[in-house]
């Protein structure tokens, strides 16, 4: 026992830089780059060195620079780096099934889905996501799956079950009165949506979300039309904010928009159908706008072999170039961006094809990737963690063998990415 005490008084009297000498150092990790898309910036930088500490940035330097003893050095040669892209508005439990054939999956199914899924996303560049929905709270599973270390996946906000009305876009209304079939989201009324938020972040949610129109893959409803009043949103969005929650909102048409906007969402998503009034509410009120401007592409071409109903594709038609057009004068007028693809519509890992888009609908490709990092990580919460290169933020760094500032395809080609200080792709 006198020894155990000594033991103890020896410990207590010991400095504290000698205890804190004990601890395991940090793994520390260099990567040298011909090129840098310092987001910043703004610009393009040659010949970088970033030092690597455990999972944050240490130092960004020059190519020439002492290198930490002990570190390990990973050289990518011509390669330009740039931070992981964070992609807010993504269904990574989604399967590859639409309309009735998605009747087929069941929960834990969509969860298997989502653990493969991750991984797809993680490589394709995308380190961070934002989840805007998923049955069963799949996506909170597949969350806690990653941040236990069980799959490898990118960073995520989950918001769990969508809110909507009955018989609206967040419902399912594919089968008929007899089976008495209603989404886990479904609430009516200012204190029934109140309750609701209340149980999906009882149940893990980190963000709302709500459908606040129509949309183009559910059946019986237009995208344009407004679903939720007035006092509902504004009741959805008191309640989530009272509890440290940010809310998104599902919106096609231009009065579902203006009315969500009103009621303080922080993101509008898809934006499809603006008139000058609601660009200019989005402006007023710092709301994001977060537009899936890719998506045409794939569901016109692919869409009937995957499922998805004619009805669908009709809307897709009517509102597909519209969206675009509103992006560009959104973008013009100055509302703030963030990069959003609606992965799970598309096959993930294609987050990328959406660059391209945003180039050609009016963005530079400098403030595309700004977009698609610094944007997306603000409208999170996560600037301070993630979207640029800088020291104290999370290693989250990805490269391409080209300059993607002159071609905007080279995002659907990462060759290298690491995440939190872990390498999960071209270290060789």
């Amino acid at each position: 026992m006198k020894t155990s005490i000594l033991v103890l008084m020896a410990a207590a009297s010991m400095p504290f830089a000698a205890m804190a000498a004990d601890k395991p150092a940090q793994p520390v990790t260099v990567i040298k780059a011909a090129h840098m898309i310092d987001t910043i910036a703004g610009k393009r930088r040659d010949n970088v060195m970033v030092v690597v500490r455990g999972d944050r940035i240490d130092k960004v330097g020059k190519a020439g620079d002492a290198i930490p003893d002990g570190a390990q050095v990973i050289d990518l040669g011509d390669k330009t780096i740039m931070p992981g892209l964070v992609d807010s508005h993504t269904h990574m439990t989604g399967a590859p099934f639409h309309g009735y054939e998605a009747l087929q999956v069941s929960i834990p199914r969509a969860a298997l889905y989502g653990a493969k899924n991750a991984r797809i996303t993680l490589l394709a560049g995308i380190t961070t996501v934002r989840d805007v929905g998923a049955d069963g709270y799949s996506d909170v599973a597949l969350r806690d799956a990653i941040n236990d270390g069980d799959v490898p996946g990118p960073r995520m906000l989950v918001a769990g079950t969508s809110l909507g009305m009955t018989g609206g876009h967040c419902d399912n209304n594919l089968l008929p009165a007899e089976y008495h079939a209603k989404a886990g989201g479904v609430a009516d009324g200012p204190w029934a949506v109140r309750a609701k938020v209340r149980e999906v972040i009882k149940y893990g949610a980190d963000v709302i979300k709500f459908c606040a129109t129509g949309g183009v893959l559910s059946k019986g409803d237009s995208p344009g039309a407004q679903q939720y009043s007035f006092e509902e949103m504004k009741a959805i969005v008191d309640e989530a904010h009272l509890h440290g929650r940010r809310v998104a909102a599902h919106a096609h048409g231009t009065d579902g928009i203006k009315t969500a906007i009103r009621a303080g969402v922080d993101s509008i998503e898809h934006a499809s159908i603006l008139d000058d009034e609601a660009i200019k509410m989005a402006k007023e009120h710092g709301t994001y706008f977060s537009m899936d401007i890719y998506n045409d592409d794939y569901i016109l071409s692919e869409g009937i072999k995957n499922g998805m109903l004619p009805e669908s594709i009709e809307k897709e038609k009517a509102i597909g170039l519209t969206q675009r057009q509103s992006f560009r004068r959104a973008y013009k007028a100055g509302v703030k961006m963030a990069f959003g693809t609606d992965e799970g519509v598309y096959p993930h890992g294609d987050n990328g094809k959406q660059m391209a888009k945003m180039v050609e609908w009016g963005m530079s490709p400098m403030v595309a990737i700004q977009t698609a990092t610094m944007g997306s990580a603000t409208l999170l919460g996560m600037q301070d963690d993630i979207g640029a290169i800088t020291p104290g933020r999370f290693a989250d760094i990805i490269a391409v063998d080209g300059n993607p500032l002159k071609d905007a395809s080279e995002y659907t080609r990462v060759t290298f990415v690491m995440k939190g200080g872990e390498v999960y792709k071209g270290s060789e």
